[in-house]
């Protein structure tokens, strides 16, 4: 069209981003489609659709097989925003290929090629077809024989009437490419009328016959197979059929031909007749093959599934903003089976480019040197084989400027030190590109061995000096204008390190500071750093081990309680804006070993390991010694062995590990030591078990006695399985009448037996029996203890203690006392005397039983209940049992003790004397009469107390001088001792008089008292 620019000019100061507020050329936002479009739709109405947007906004046409549609002069055309419109759609005027063309002032670009085409199915001709006859057992195929059409068609038979549709299987198969109706083998079922349906988009339009005697049977016949070539499409749906003939049924398999498997995703249909390969790729095309056979024989289809593919993009073009004069690239690259080729258009019709002058074309790459205002404008990649056509679309820029700084001044300051390098860079926006010049105040800079002006205009300044300080203006110039922008440079004295960090050898544990200390500049500031082995150190997150220290000058480095982790490269990093140095040692700790690795078990006999081993890292200190450990089952954890040699030196790395047990599971580890300390201890080695030796330890504590009547008990402490020696382990067990020569034996096979009891009827009672106990094992037997006497069982006593008596000391306490038997009237030795005591009313199997030992014939039964009856019993025992018992006697309990303690206790004192009184305590019924009173006193700094009885309510102390003590008084009587008061504080006695009374509860220590006109005990005792 006229009136379309063929190029662009931006005069702006700056590039501007192509957003939907800038000016740009054309852009689709969605481009027309292909369409099929039926003819007896009912909505008469097609359209096809185009979106674009641009600034100034685009005008649209539209192209038709190449020709420009006027869309003024055919009302049945018409625009709605870009989208074409056409009524009443005409097959012969209006089928064909539709491009959409943007156009605004920046340019031209057209969309991709958009087909529409008109889907129609005539009727069939109206004429009737002849019955068809065949033998049962032959195949047959129905033609469908569909009319004129266009667009893809389905096909369907119905049986005699509708709805009754020939549903397909094994036998029968209806061929989607040319809609026949195949039989492989007709049986009589089949005879009937057969109708053929054809359907395109709702169409659908049907014609009838009449088809369907016995035929034997024979090979199959393929009738459907498809093409020896199949072209197919990347990503659709490739559909291969085959069907046969035949008698018996034919059966239908697929297979590729190269003898790769078919593709997973291929589908089967009903009979096998038909393959569906879904999203068709490249790895999908080659040789298929369909079988049919049956057992008359077989017969192959074979055909080439070859792959292609429309162009679709891989590498799309983009705007470009290119300043005058330089040089602009575009590169487009499409995939496509076959590759597509590739041309270039400028705003569409106006120029196809060829490869001449400034222009370089080489496959889907543009070149365009030296670009002038006349360059701008929409340009177009367009990739193409013979399946499809694609277009990429993109704008190209022109811009042309005068220098301008406003975005891009000088730095303001610029920092260097002396003896350094600086660049101060000048970078206007400017279009074609400046010459540039520097100004040193106000004088020109002139360029000498150590000033340079570099290509992009920037200043250089080697081996600064103090002079080079000052402001400095860059002048850039080009065909638009000058511009220029001024910024200063300070020259600053350079940092130097004074005390550098030094490599230093250091034992695990201790503390160090690794120093650096600098000199520099103070007008800047210093950032000091440091690394370990390459990784910055967090001071934050490793507090624990390293700090900073130092003042401003100084970033020392001081690392606490040394770990062998901490071994490695230091490096200190100090830095200014103006320079940046760094400083580094190495650092190696000492530490004890590490474990030692591969701990082998060689040999092991029945005493006796032999191991090997490999020696772990040193630490930096040579290992001087190993110490080989064991564990065992048996053993508390790991515990020190004896080795050959004795002390293993840092050299040597094998050991014969002795003193072993035998048969015993065994692991070793091995520990590594030098002057430093003990290292880790190595992994642990595989268990061993040490082999079978003759046990060589005994039983200890051969005992026994007791036991039943008739029997003689042996019992001994078992060996312990760590000193079995072997397996089958078990004892032998001898014992003879003392004095007689000949042993009795027996074996006990239980390595965990502990006893042995031997019984015979004839065993005269607690007669000695020499004793031993020896051990064996699978490898023979071993030693016996040494021998030992024990007493077979005895008889109980048989007669019962005589003259039993029994009185009451309390209310709690009786004692009772008996008579040994006559010595000539009973058996069976006598240990000591069990007495029974039970309450009247109770079971006398619940009686309380005191046991005395020896020749006592008398003991005391406490904790009783006051003023009760009681029954009382005495029988002898020995390690036999108990003999009879004696007749039972009685005794009554004393009244329990007075329960109220004394009360209104008052104390005077007077020339070192104390007074004390109270008020008479009364029994009650049920208790015993009170007989006196017990005065219990103690020092405050004395634990023990004295205690004084009296008969009377009061009594006289003499005390010593300045001494606290505390007193407590109660009741006695038969029954007991009864309630006492709580305790009496006496303080010390300050002044020649004092009173007081009580009760005074006080926790303090005693003090002693001497009495007066009272009877005094020295019975120590403890207040209740």
């Amino acid at each position: 069209p006229s009136g379309i620019p063929k190029l662009r000019v931006d005069l702006s100061p700056f590039p501007v981003p192509a957003d939907d507020s800038s000016l740009h050329g054309p852009v689709f936002l969605q481009e027309p489609n292909s369409l099929i479009f039926p003819l007896d739709s009912e909505e008469k109405k097609v359209k096809l659709s185009c979106e674009v947007k641009g600034n100034p906004r685009p005008t649209i046409g539209w192209k038709l097989n190449g020709s420009s549609i006027d869309v003024g002069m055919d009302y049945r055309y018409s625009l709605l925003e870009g989208s074409l419109l056409i009524n009443n759609p005409n097959k012969s005027q209006d089928a064909g290929t539709y491009q959409c063309v943007a156009t605004n002032p920046f340019g031209t670009i057209v969309s991709r090629e958009a087909k529409l085409q008109f889907a129609y199915l005539e009727n069939f001709k109206t004429r009737s077809r002849s019955t068809v006859s065949v033998r049962q057992g032959q195949g047959m195929v129905l033609l469908c024989g569909p009319p004129p059409h266009s667009g893809e068609l389905t096909y369907a038979w119905i049986f005699n009437e509708y709805p009754s549709f020939v549903q397909q299987d094994s036998r029968r198969f209806v061929s989607q490419e040319t809609g026949n109706l195949y039989i492989a083998k007709v049986e009589s079922s089949d005879a009937g009328n057969y109708t053929c349906v054809v359907t395109n988009t709702g169409d659908q339009q049907n014609d009838g016959m009449n088809p369907p005697r016995v035929m034997g049977e024979y090979e199959p016949k393929i009738e459907v197979q498809f093409p020896e070539t199949v072209p197919s499409a990347k990503g659709t749906t490739v559909k291969l059929e085959c069907f046969a003939l035949g008698n018996p049924v034919p059966t239908i398999s697929w297979r590729r031909a190269d003898g790769k498997q078919l593709p997973r995703k291929a589908r089967r249909h009903r009979s096998s007749g038909l393959l569906e390969i879904p999203n068709f790729q490249q790895e999908d095309a080659g040789l298929y093959e369909c079988v049919a056979e049956n057992v008359r024989g077989r017969n192959v289809a074979r055909g080439q599934l070859t792959f292609y593919a429309q162009p679709s993009w891989t590498q799309r073009i983009s705007d470009v903003r290119a300043a005058i004069e330089e040089r602009v690239s575009w590169e487009c690259r499409a995939s496509g089976r076959p590759k597509p080729s590739y041309r270039w258009l400028k705003d569409w019709g106006f120029a196809v480019l060829f490869p001449q002058g400034r222009v370089q074309l080489e496959q889907g790459s543009l070149s365009i040197a030296n670009v002038s205002l006349s360059d701008a404008g929409m340009y177009q990649c367009v990739a193409e084989n013979r399946h499809g056509v694609i277009f990429a679309s993109a704008e190209l820029s022109v811009i042309a400027i005068g220098p301008d700084f406003s975005k891009t001044l000088l730095k303001k300051i610029t920092l260097v030190k002396v003896g350094g390098e600086v660049i101060i860079e000048c970078k206007p926006k400017a279009s074609p590109r400046p010459t540039y010049s520097w100004k040193k105040g106000k004088d020109i800079l002139r360029e000498n061995e150590r000033i340079t002006v570099l290509e992009d205009g920037s200043l250089r300044i080697v081996n600064v000096t103090k002079s080079d300080a000052g402001s400095y203006t860059c002048v850039a110039t080009n065909h638009f204008g000058t511009a220029s922008s001024t910024g200063s440079l300070l020259v600053k004295d350079p940092t130097r390190v004074m005390v550098s960090p030094f490599s230093m050898d250091v034992t695990v544990g201790e503390s160090i500071v690794l120093p650096c200390q600098v000199s520099h500049d103070h007008s800047l500031d210093i950032v000091f750093t440091w690394t370990f082995n390459g990784h910055l150190i967090d001071f934050e997150k490793d507090g624990d081990h390293f700090e900073r220290v130092g003042g401003d000058s100084a970033g020392d480095l001081m690392i606490r309680s040394i770990q062998l982790k901490h071994a490695g490269k230091y490096v200190c990093m100090v830095q200014t804006s103006v320079d940046k140095l760094s400083a580094a040692a190495d650092l190696i700790v000492r530490g004890p070993p590490g474990p030692p690795e591969a701990v082998t078990i060689d040999e092991v006999t029945d005493t006796t390991a032999q191991l090997s081993w490999r020696p772990g890292a040193d630490n930096h200190s040579p290992i001087t010694m190993y110490v080989v450990q064991a564990r065992t089952p048996f053993s508390v954890g790991w515990q020190a062995v004896s080795t050959v040699p004795e002390v293993i030196d840092g050299r040597t790395f094998t050991a014969t590990v002795v003193g072993l047990n035998p048969w015993v599971e065994y692991e070793f580890r091995v520990v590594a030591a030098n002057l430093i300390g003990i290292g880790e201890p190595s992994s642990p080695s595989e268990k061993r078990r040490t082999e079978e030796a003759l046990p060589e330890v005994t039983p200890a504590n051969v005992s026994g006695g007791g036991g039943s009547k008739s029997e003689l008990v042996i019992t001994w402490e078992t060996v312990p399985e760590e000193l079995q020696n072997g397996g089958g382990f078990g004892y032998v067990v001898a014992f003879r009448p003392l004095g007689t020569v000949s042993w009795m034996q027996t074996v006990v096979a239980s390595p965990d037996a502990a006893r042995y009891v031997f019984r015979n009827e004839s065993l005269p009672p607690f007669s000695p029996y020499e004793v031993k106990v020896g051990v064996y094992n699978n490898k023979g037997e071993g030693s016996f203890s040494p021998v030992t006497v024990v007493y077979s069982a005895e008889e109980e006593p048989t007669r019962a203690p005589t003259t039993v008596l029994a009185r009451s000391l309390s209310a709690s306490d009786v004692e009772v006392s008996w008579a040994p038997p006559w010595e000539n009237q009973h058996k069976g030795r006598i240990q000591g005397y069990e007495v029974r005591c039970w309450r009247h009313g109770e079971k006398e199997e619940n009686a309380k039983r005191i046991r005395t030992v020896g020749n006592q014939t008398s003991t005391r039964v406490s904790n009783l209940r006051g003023n009760a009856l009681y029954h009382l019993a005495v029988r002898a025992y020995n390690t036999a049992g108990t003999g009879p018992s004696s007749a039972a006697v009685n005794v009554t309990t004393k009244k329990p003790p007075p329960s109220q303690p004394p009360g209104n206790i008052v104390w005077n004192s007077s020339d070192s004397k104390i007074i004390l009184n109270w008020d008479q305590v009364k029994a009650l019924d049920n208790e015993s009469e009170v007989r006196g009173y017990k005065v219990l006193y103690r020092w405050n700094r004395q634990g023990s107390t004295s205690v004084i009885e009296t008969n009377k309510t009061s009594v006289e102390l003499s005390l010593p001088f300045e001494e606290d003590y505390i007193i407590e008084i109660k009741p006695f009587s038969d029954g007991g001792d009864g309630s006492s008061s709580e305790q009496i504080r006496i303080p010390k006695i300050s002044s020649k008089d004092g009173r007081g009374w009580a009760p005074v509860p006080i926790f303090q220590s005693p003090a002693p008292i001497s009495p007066q006109n009272a009877r005094f005990s020295h019975k120590k005792c403890h207040p209740q």
